[in-house]
Order: structure tokens, then C-alpha cells, then sequence
């Protein structure tokens, strides 16, 4: 057994509990239907024809519960294959699939690396695995075989600098514990850990705090045996030598380089996003979405019948606030910041509910097409760029 293998077994990752599916619905990025249609599908993509997907690297099913959830919810027909090497994973990711009465659904235990025998996929989410494969790019090349000519991917690697002080420890307890059984291996590290001086550097980086979330967390973050981080430019290169191309990343603010400096015109966007992580410091992890590089892209939000949805708060919440204070504000890795934006926003803004289209609600907001044409690109824009502004025809 693979020392990856063997840990997955013994702690499987994310620790989750399937009675708490009656509790909760875990919600993030990559793989949020909205998300995907957002930013490989022009917020145009029809749901009601099924999608056919894969959730590569599955674990104790995040993804997968995520995905079948919402389009189960929303009425919608899919097909979902989960692949993982661990047992243990999948089996804890079927009992939460159970809870909720989930179906359209075939667990196989597996490696990721045969993903095209069961495709072609209309989409692909493989988070947090890549970066753990002996040949990472191996992984990359196996998704890419696996997509559909019209189809993406939504995926998540680690990156360097937001995980300072990760990877000397990596190293140490790695050497020290050395062909250990994982539960020795994960007590002799926290030993270990407690000894370590409040100056380290890993105490020093308020980002990181899976070894605070249990013992999966724990091992997971210092004790992996196979874990490489990718700078944003090499990740593109991933997913170039793979015949893929970057189509978005869910908050582009992140990756601006004009939030530090005047960005040179004839800096290409790879570039200007790869020195942003550089000087913003704060990202530990890159989720992106990639479409076959020869696709043609699409962007959303462009036609009278693109439907916005807000994340993470109502219409009239957010309307609320606008009206009251021209801004919001926003927290990213642990930053907060303000999204300033128009007043004369909020009776829009109080419109969304993810049915309406642009055109009803510029019918609806009483507002002349020139004022309208002033207020709302920038708005949809300034949200966006935060991830707070999502374009889908899933609901409507």
C-alpha cells in the first residue's frame, strides 16, 4: 500500500460525520453549479439536458455532495462518477450521499489516472489532489483526456507563499517519523509541534488551520508524504502542456496586479496574476476553471437574458447596505475590504433573486437605459471581481 494510500485510510480527509448532512450542506469552490456555469458556461449553460461529470480525487465527498445537492434541489438530471483510492473515504462520502437521499451517483475505487474510461465529461472537479500525485502532471494530461470537447474543469492546487512555513516542517516530522505507522507517525509529530517556538514560521502564518481542525487536518497539512505547491504561472503551465486554458477563477481581486502596482501594457494576464500572489501573500491555495484550449470562451452576464444570482446574501440585504453606505464589505484570506458601489444600485440590487434576467430587472428599476448603462456594468463588474456576483440560468 502507498504511503498516500495508507493515510487516507487511516484518516480520512476531510474529517466529516454523515449525520451532520441533516444539519448542513458544505458550500465552496471549485464545483458550486452556479460557479461552474459562471465561468465555463457564460452563465448560459442548459441544465436541463443533465450534465455528465466527474468528481476526481473524491474523499469523503465535498464535492460530490455539493454538486449532487444543488442539482438535485434545482430539479435538475445528472450523472455523477466519484473516483478515490481510499476505502475509507468512500465509504463515509456514499454514507452522506445516503442521508440525503442522494441517487445518480457511481462510487468506484480508483485512481484518477483512468479517468477517460468512464467519459467524457461536461465537467470535471478535482480539488486538492493533483498536487499530491507522485506525476502531477500526469493527473492533468489523464482530466484533460477525460473532458469533453465542450466541456471544464474546476480544480484546486496549493500555492507557495500563503502556506509559509508548511513544507521545513513537512520535511522534518517526515524524516523523523519515517516508516511509521500513520497514528505513531501523527503523535510523535504533534509532540513534535509543541515544542516548536512561538517565532517559527508556520505559528507566524495566521492562513493555515487544518491542524486545529482534528487529526485528518493535522496529517493532512504535516504529515503528507507527497504535497507540491504551484506559483499561479506554473499552474498555467499545467494546464497548457495538458491542452487546457485558464477560463477564470472564482475571486479574480486576488490576482489583480493594479491593487499594487500600474500593470505594463504589454503584460500578458498570466504574468500580471503571478506577481499579484507574490505581493498579496495571503493565497494558499489556487481554484481555477479550464476549458479545452481550443474552445471558444464565453462570458457571462453580456445579454438581456443572462440571469444574476448573489452569493452569500439576498438581493434586499444587499440593497440595504448599498443604499445605506455605498459599499460592503468583504473579507478574503483573513483581509477585509470595501466593494464601493453606487447607491442608485440598490433597487437592482433588492431585484435579484437568480430568475430574474437583466431584462426584468431593468424594466424593473425605473431607471432610463442611460442610467442604467452607467450603473449596472460597474456594479455586476465590481461584484464579480469579489465573487459575490454569479451568472446561471440553473433556476430559471
Amino acid at each position: 500500500m502507498s504511503n498516500v494510500k495508507a493515510q487516507y485510510e487511516a484518516y480520512p480527509y476531510p474529517e466529516r460525520d454523515p449525520k451532520d448532512e441533516k444539519k448542513r450542506l458544505i458550500t465552496g469552490s471549485p464545483s458550486h453549479p452556479l460557479e461552474i456555469d459562471h465561468h465555463l458556461f457564460g452563465g448560459q449553460r442548459d441544465w436541463a439536458r443533465g450534465t455528465k461529470i466527474l468528481v476526481a480525487g473524491g474523499g469523503t465527498g465535498d464535492a460530490l455532495i455539493q454538486l449532487a445537492q444543488v442539482l438535485t434541489s434545482a430539479r435538475k438530471d445528472y450523472d455523477i462518477t466519484y473516483i478515490d483510492l481510499s476505502t475509507a473515504s468512500r465509504k463515509i462520502a456514499e454514507a452522506r450521499a445516503k442521508a440525503r437521499g442522494l441517487n445518480g451517483i457511481t462510487f468506484v475505487t480508483g485512481s484518477l489516472l483512468d479517468a477517460a474510461r468512464y467519459g467524457p465529461f461536461d465537467y470535471i472537479d478535482c480539488c486538492g489532489v493533483l498536487h499530491h500525485l507522485p506525476d502531477p502532471q500526469k493527473g492533468f494530461d489523464a482530466l484533460a483526456a477525460a473532458l469533453s470537447s465542450h466541456g471544464g474543469i474546476g480544480l484546486m492546487v496549493y500555492a507557495p507563499y500563503g502556506r509559509s512555513g508548511v513544507y521545513p516542517l513537512q520535511e522534518a516530522f517526515g524524516d523523523l517519523t519515517k516508516g511509521l505507522p500513520p497514528k505513531e507517525q501523527l503523535a510523535r509529530a504533534k509532540s513534535m509541534f509543541k515544542a516548536l517556538p512561538d517565532s517559527h514560521p508556520f505559528k507566524r502564518n495566521p492562513h493555515l488551520v487544518d491542524h486545529k481542525q482534528g487529526d485528518a487536518g493535522f496529517y493532512d497539512l504535516l504529515l503528507h508524504s507527497q504535497d507540491r505547491p504551484y506559483a499561479f504561472d506554473q499552474l498555467a503551465m499545467s494546464l497548457s502542456v495538458s491542452g487546457l486554458a485558464l477560463a477564470g477563477v472564482p475571486q479574480p481581486y486576488l490576482y489583480d496586479l493594479n491593487r499594487f502596482a500600474t500593470r505594463p501594457e504589454d503584460m500578458d494576464d498570466i504574468t500580471a496574476m503571478a506577481l499579484a500572489e507574490k505581493l498579496d501573500g495571503t493565497i494558499k491555495t489556487h481554484v481555477v476553471y479550464a476549458r479545452p484550449v481550443d474552445a471558444t470562451p464565453t462570458m457571462s452576464g453580456k445579454t438581456d437574458q443572462a440571469v444574476p444570482h448573489l452569493k452569500g446574501v439576498s438581493g434586499k440585504a444587499m440593497a440595504q447596505a448599498v443604499a445605506a453606505n455605498g459599499q460592503i464589505p468583504v473579507t478574503l484570506n483573513g483581509v477585509q475590504h470595501s466593494v464601493v458601489l453606487p447607491k442608485a444600485a440598490a433597487p437592482i440590487l433588492a431585484g435579484i433573486d437568480g430568475r430574474r434576467n437583466i431584462a426584468a430587472l431593468k424594466a424593473g428599476s425605473g431607471l432610463d437605459p442611460l442610467a442604467w448603462a452607467g450603473i449596472w456594468p460597474k456594479t455586476s463588474r465590481s461584484l464579480e471581481q469579489f465573487g459575490l456576483l454569479l451568472y446561471s440560468r440553473l433556476l430559471a
